[in-house]
């Protein structure tokens, strides 16, 4: 009769480890005892997009003045319509100066029209050109050049070629050719593409020069040798280390699209069918505004609109770009684990 030892039934640790689920593992195995759950998966989603970005950008006086006045801008130009009336001729006294009455904060022009309202109109005009023509800029800017430093070969020989077409036509002197000849009519969102039809050459040859750089680095090899299709690393790997510059040159796409927009209506080359600022420096300019000491206000007012957006937008891309720095976000991370773990401690007293 064989006796039996009380440790031969247990198993040994040392040659199998169960996880939770029962399988065998290796016992060096870290296996986590708790599992990510979907609204912890959210969170980290909402930090990383959200809060991370916010709170970095809000700690830089520039971002703060730059978001504040955009943000006028973009309350002004969605919510304004529906909350103020349109003007027309004849609607008040002629020629009121700015600030003296709380019907017309910003006086009127020699029509009796509220000049509050028509920059109110004037602000969703540009707001749709801005969205159309920067992100058409940067949209194709981005995707040929990084596309073109990547690839190399033929297919860089003849993106770049046609870079070089772009970026050797006059621009401002396109747009006008296009704007005479084409049926544009009076849709902003046509007009903002138009306006960048010439400017998206610039980037994409920047974009470029940046991408030959970048395809050498370790994590660019890494992805290839990992057997990753081209469309992903070039635009998950490569575009996200460009942030920064394609950033700076959003906001210099929306400013370009406002002072051209502004020129054409100015000139009247593009037509009066929306008002904009362009269009109310045309009227102040014909009605002999620029010698009228009681109608300066007429010029000031849309000029004024046209530089207090350009500074916030130079502003808010020059604070933007400690968004896509690697080294601004980990400190950021840090604070934010370390403020996680200190709540953590005070509920678990």
């Amino acid at each position: 009769m064989t006796d039996s030892n009380p440790t031969d039934d247990q198993p040994d640790d040392a040659t199998t480890a169960v996880t939770d689920g029962g399988e065998a593992s290796s016992p060096f195995e870290v296996v986590s005892q708790t599992k990510e759950s979907r609204q912890d998966r959210l969170w980290k989603l909402f930090d990383s997009y959200v809060r991370a970005p916010v709170a970095i950008v809000w700690r830089d006086w520039r971002a703060r003045i730059g978001f504040t006045i955009v943000l006028i801008y973009l309350v002004m130009g969605i919510v304004g319509p529906h909350v103020i009336e349109p003007t027309a001729v004849t609607d008040g006294p002629a020629l009121v100066q700015p600030f003296e009455s709380l019907e017309f904060p910003l006086g009127t022009d020699s029509m009796g029209r509220d000049l509050f309202a028509q920059t109110v109109y004037s602000t969703t005009t540009i707001l749709k050109m801005i969205t159309a023509g920067a992100l058409f800029t940067i949209t194709l800017g981005t995707t040929v050049g990084a596309i073109a430093g990547y690839k190399g070969g033929m297919t860089d020989t003849v993106l770049s070629s046609i870079t070089d077409v772009f970026i050797n036509i006059p621009g401002f002197p396109l747009v006008m050719v296009l704007a005479l000849l084409l049926p544009i009519g009076g849709n902003p969102f046509v007009v903002g593409i138009l306006l960048c039809t010439a400017s998206w050459g610039g980037l994409a040859r920047s974009i470029r020069s940046q991408v030959l750089t970048l395809r050498q680095e370790s994590f660019v090899e890494a992805s290839q040798a990992m057997g990753l299709s081209t469309n992903r690393i070039v635009f998950k790997e490569i575009v996200p280390h460009l942030m920064p510059f394609v950033v700076i040159n959003l906001t210099n796409a929306a400013r370009r699209v406002i002072f051209e927009a502004a020129a054409l209506y100015y000139l009247g080359i593009l037509p009066f069918s929306n008002l904009n600022w362009g269009v109310v420096l045309n009227l102040a300019y014909t009605s002999g505004a620029y010698y009228q000491p009681g109608a300066l206000h007429w010029f000031l007012v849309p000029m004024g609109a046209i530089v207090f957006l350009s500074i916030g937008l130079i502003l808010l891309g020059q604070s933007l770009d400690r968004v896509f720095n690697p080294r601004v976000r980990a400190r950021h991370e840090k604070r934010t684990d370390a403020g996680d773990d200190l709540s953590s401690d005070h509920g678990g007293v």
